[in-house]
């Protein structure tokens, strides 16, 4: 397998790329545009410098080189999501260039450009129509662009999640697929092992999901290697990945490369970038998401294991830090890596859409020590603290969630109700008493001490 990955991603921006457009989400069809996005005649685009300085940061992120001097060109080519009929984009001198991004494995990719353009519409095809919504016309979208470094779908998936993590760590781009915030086009070639020269490439665009990318990237290999091996040839091609089926299907022929008529954009005129302004955007970085784990290895002694599920997101990183500077940084890193994400991944949300703050967490695990609660009432109240926020101490309080100390009417219940196993564990089958010690913690909801239980249990049922 050789291949490589084309990822826009659309720039954390209130406005579009060229005009005074809103970015919103989920606005109305139709409802976020204007004469300059929409082309009308005799209008002039201006450049968002917001998106100039979020596309520099995510060069500068890349280790790429920043272009002094760039410019932009028109991109020309006719769809019905393109009402100007050319695209706002850079191609001989883009923003940033020549940069590199280290995956897990040690294995280095290679960046070849990293630059600004505009979007385009998008089209809602339906059982008898397709419709059109130039909403998304203009927003600012940076494309990254790798060399062909990829010999596995593993290596893509590594690739991809650390590039959005990075993007994250540096504002500029919240990367939200599901807003196709981030897209990601495959193109894959195959050769004979210890061969140097490129395959035919084929292009599979629009891949939405990481998933889908590793799928794609699998069965188009696969394709590929049954179609040489049979004595046939691979056409050039765009396919597009059926996720339903797990299968790519031609979209068009491309037997040589799009004339798109590049040209340099009139109505913008070339951008100088100020080195000095550069450094500026440079010192501004935050520590990056391989950095930090090192830092969080060496410095609070965790795993290499805890340390890279907790800074693959910059929330999450900066939620287990704030925590870890008022109690145990390894208790923490357990807790985050485990129950918080736990309750974050059942209900679906982000360490950013939570209403627990770090000092929550380390207040209910200091009325966890003090034996205040049980380790089973501590996930529950964290996961209300998660959902709903509230100081954990005033959550226990208010659902009298205390731990009960006085169980011993109850464990002699226990122990009436379930007489074979009573008479299990007398026979020497001691493995019944982890059953009695949870029906003791399921007639006290959670609130005992599986400590005390036992030993209390132990007692009455010893000869």
């Amino acid at each position: 397998m050789v291949a490589g990955l084309e990822t826009h991603v659309q720039l954390r921006t209130a406005t579009k790329l060229f005009c005074g457009c809103p970015t919103q989400f989920g606005a109305p069809p139709n409802s976020q545009v204007c004469e300059i996005c929409l082309g009308h005649p005799g209008v002039l685009p201006v450049l968002n410098r917001r998106a100039v300085e979020l596309a520099v940061r995510v060069g500068l992120a890349l280790h790429c080189t920043v272009a002094p001097f760039t410019k932009f060109d028109r991109k020309n080519y006719f769809y019905p999501d393109l009402p100007k009929g050319y695209q706002i984009s850079q191609y001989d001198l883009p923003v940033n260039r020549d940069g590199w991004v280290d995956i897990d494995g040690g294995r280095r990719i290679g960046i070849i450009r990293a630059h600004l353009e505009e979007d385009a519409g998008k089209l809602l095809h339906q059982a008898d129509a397709s419709c059109v919504d130039l909403n998304r016309c203009g927003l600012p979208l940076v494309e990254i662009v790798t060399q062909p470094d990829f010999r596995s779908s593993e290596d893509a998936g590594a690739y991809l999640a650390t590039l959005k993590a990075i993007l994250q760590y540096v504002e500029a781009s919240e990367c939200d697929m599901e807003k196709g915030e981030l897209r990601c086009d495959v193109n894959l070639s195959v050769r004979p092992k210890g061969s140097t020269a490129l395959g035919t490439k084929v292009e599979v665009k629009n891949l939405n999901s990481f998933r889908f990318a590793q799928q794609a990237l699998e069965y188009e290999f696969k394709r590929q290697v049954k179609e040489i091996e049979s004595g046939g040839r691979i056409a050039q091609e765009t396919r597009l990945f059926d996720s339903a089926r797990g299968v790519t299907e031609v979209m068009r022929s491309k037997e040589e490369a799009h004339d798109y008529r590049y040209f340099p954009e009139p109505d913008l005129p070339p951008l100088k970038l100020d080195p000095a302004w550069v450094d500026g955007v440079r010192r501004a970085l935050p520590e990056l998401p391989n950095a930090r784990r090192a830092r969080f290895v060496g410095d609070y002694g965790l795993s290499d294991y805890d340390a890279r599920i907790l800074t693959a997101d910059r929330a999450t990183a900066d939620f287990f830090e704030a925590a870890a500077r008022r109690a145990r940084p390894k208790t923490v890193a357990n807790w985050v890596v485990n129950e918080v994400n736990k309750v974050l991944n059942e209900n679906k949300i982000s360490m950013r859409e939570s209403k627990a703050s770090p000092d929550a967490l380390v207040d209910l695990l200091a009325t966890l020590e003090a034996g205040t609660i049980t380790a089973t009432v501590a996930k529950d109240v964290l996961a209300e603290t998660i959902l709903k926020g509230g100081a954990p101490a005033e959550i226990v309080r208010n659902r009298g969630l205390a731990v009960v100390t006085d169980i011993e009417a109850i464990v002699d219940r226990v122990i009436a109700e379930n007489s074979k196993p009573v008479a299990d564990f007398k026979a020497g089958k001691d493995a019944t008493m982890k059953f009695l010690v949870g029906q003791v913690m399921k007639a006290t909801k959670g609130r005992a001490q599986a400590q005390q239980a036992e030993e209390l249990l132990r007692k009455k049922l010893s000869p």
